[in-house]
């Protein structure tokens, strides 16, 4: 077994969070070494608890007409890794949204497993909970706006829940500039 099955072997195996609503199932998609492209976003919403794949919801739809690549694609883990700030499904907020992802997380495994990917090219920071982490604290849509900034490292990304179509809305510049160019990039990395 090597070092990456090993510390996946751990990090699946972990119950740091007991006490969560619907108990501690960590899910992420990490399987080679080789993955070029890395997703961050916040948390597996319930969806992804039940089935245990990440983005396995609406959401991951969305974000996968994003980039343009197939579900097939999406889930090849030789060529993307999905690391979220959290693992587990950390519950749900009053209005219905989800709670942040658990803060013990990231800093418990984040590093570890960003260690053992040499070959990434590429990091999607997806929604506030990635970018304040890796970029440090700001608004997304200034983030999103000028994600020129963080290239070739780092490309932001609002969260492709629905709420995030309002917001599109009001910032055209995203789907007539910014997907364009990400489906670009994303397309260059996995060729």
């Amino acid at each position: 077994m090597n070092s990456l099955d090993r510390l996946l072997k751990e990090v699946r195996a972990c119950h740091f969070c007991e006490g969560l609503p619907l108990g501690p199932k960590p899910i992420l998609q990490v399987g080679s070494s080789k993955a070029r492209l890395l997703i961050t976003g916040q948390a597996p919403g319930t969806l992804a608890h039940e089935t245990g794949i990440t983005f396995n919801d609406p959401s991951g739809e969305r974000l996968r007409e994003w980039l343009q690549i197939d579900r097939e694609t999406f889930y090849n883990s030789s060529l993307i890794a999905i690391v979220p700030m959290g693992f587990c499904y950390p519950g749900k907020l009053k209005n219905g949204g989800d709670l942040p992802p658990r803060k013990e997380c990231a800093p418990r495994w984040r590093d570890k497993i960003l260690q053992q990917l040499p070959e990434l090219q590429m990091t999607l920071l997806v929604g506030s909970y990635a970018q304040n982490y890796v970029l440090g604290k700001g608004t997304v849509t200034d983030r999103v706006k000028n994600y020129k900034d963080y290239l070739p490292n780092f490309f932001p990304l609002p969260h492709p829940s629905w709420r995030t179509l309002a917001w599109a809305k009001k910032n055209p510049y995203f789907e007539d500039e910014i997907l364009l160019e990400l489906r670009q990039k994303v397309k260059e990395i996995l060729r």
